[in-house]
Order: C-alpha cells, then sequence, then structure tokens
C-alpha cells in the first residue's frame, strides 16, 4: 500500500466540504475503491460498510481503515449483477466516480427515511479530458439532479473543474413518510 500516491488516499473534496450535513450512523460506501471516503467517514465516527467488485481495492480499504485506527466492513461484490442493497438500512449512502443507473432505486430504497445520498460522478463533457468516454457512464446535463427528484436537494453542482474534470455532485435527503 505505501507505493500507492498519497493522492489515492484523499476523500472527495465534496464529501469533506458537507461532512457536517451527515447524520451520524451506518453509511454504505458503494464502488468505494481503496477506501479513502470510507476511512474518512469512519474517522468521523460513522459505522461504514464499503463495497466494491476488486478484491485489491477492498484488501486495500482494508488496510487503509487499519493503519488510521478505525473499522470499516468492506466486500467484494459485482454491484452489477449479484449485489442488492438492503432496504431501509443506512442513514447515508455515498458513491463517487461510479455510475450503474440500475442501482439508483435501491440506493434510494436503502436509505432509511431522513437519510442522504451523496453521489458525485462524470458527466458527459468528460469526454474530452479522458475518462470515462463510454456514454453509459457519463451522466446527461441535470441527469443526477433529475435522477433525486423525488428527494429533498440539500446540495447540488455540475460543471467542469480545475479545467479537467467534468462533474455532477448531489446531497439529497429521503423525505419523511
Amino acid at each position: 500500500m505505501t507505493d500507492l500516491p498519497k493522492k489515492i488516499f484523499e476523500p472527495a473534496q465534496f464529501l469533506v466540504e458537507n461532512i457536517k450535513l451527515l447524520p451520524k450512523g451506518q453509511v454504505l460506501d458503494v464502488a468505494m475503491g481503496t477506501g479513502s471516503n470510507a476511512v474518512f467517514l469512519a474517522r468521523k465516527g460513522f459505522e461504514v460498510e464499503g463495497v466494491d467488485i476488486s478484491a485489491d481495492a477492498v484488501n486495500t480499504a482494508l488496510e487503509l481503515a487499519h493503519q488510521s485506527g478505525v473499522d470499516i466492513k468492506a466486500r467484494i461484490a459485482d454491484l452489477e449483477s449479484n449485489y442488492v442493497i438492503q432496504k431501509n438500512s443506512y442513514d447515508v449512502i455515498i458513491c463517487f466516480k461510479y455510475l450503474h443507473r440500475a442501482l439508483i432505486q435501491q440506493m434510494k430504497d436503502g436509505l432509511r427515511n431522513g437519510g442522504l445520498v451523496v453521489y458525485e460522478t462524470f458527466i458527459v463533457d468528460q469526454a474530452r479530458f479522458g475518462k470515462p468516454k463510454k456514454l453509459d457512464h457519463l451522466l446527461r446535463h441535470n441527469e443526477l439532479l433529475d435522477l433525486f427528484r423525488d428527494f429533498r436537494c440539500l446540495r447540488y453542482r455540475e460543471g467542469i473543474f480545475e479545467n479537467r474534470r467534468a462533474m455532477a455532485s448531489i446531497i439529497a435527503e429521503k423525505a419523511s413518510s
């Protein structure tokens, strides 16, 4: 793990900037990668569970958590075929730099009433800066906002950042019924 660039272990800036909005409790990190966001949240007192298809990424996340003095749960699963998010199980669900539209409804259902989703991924303009380029992996303009139209939007941004990343980001609350 020590030979990986430090930047890999920095949490997403959008998450850091908005941490105070998140209710303490159980968090699911969808497509967690090397665990930088999961470990950041665990260090802030959240109970974090992460899932990723890559065994190497999950092992790196667990090692990062250990080195940081926190515990996270992490599992290997294919989010596009055999993974199911348990309904009404999480206070926060986060997802960064990953898009599988079929999983959005499961993410919504997986939140408890009053829970928050924190989602940030690439928009179509990203294709001119590099990967991803496939439209299946890129949001259309305003699509993220539309996907969570039935939630209360607390934060939203979309655009080109640092002249190299085209992203959409949202924090939205599941309405209490």
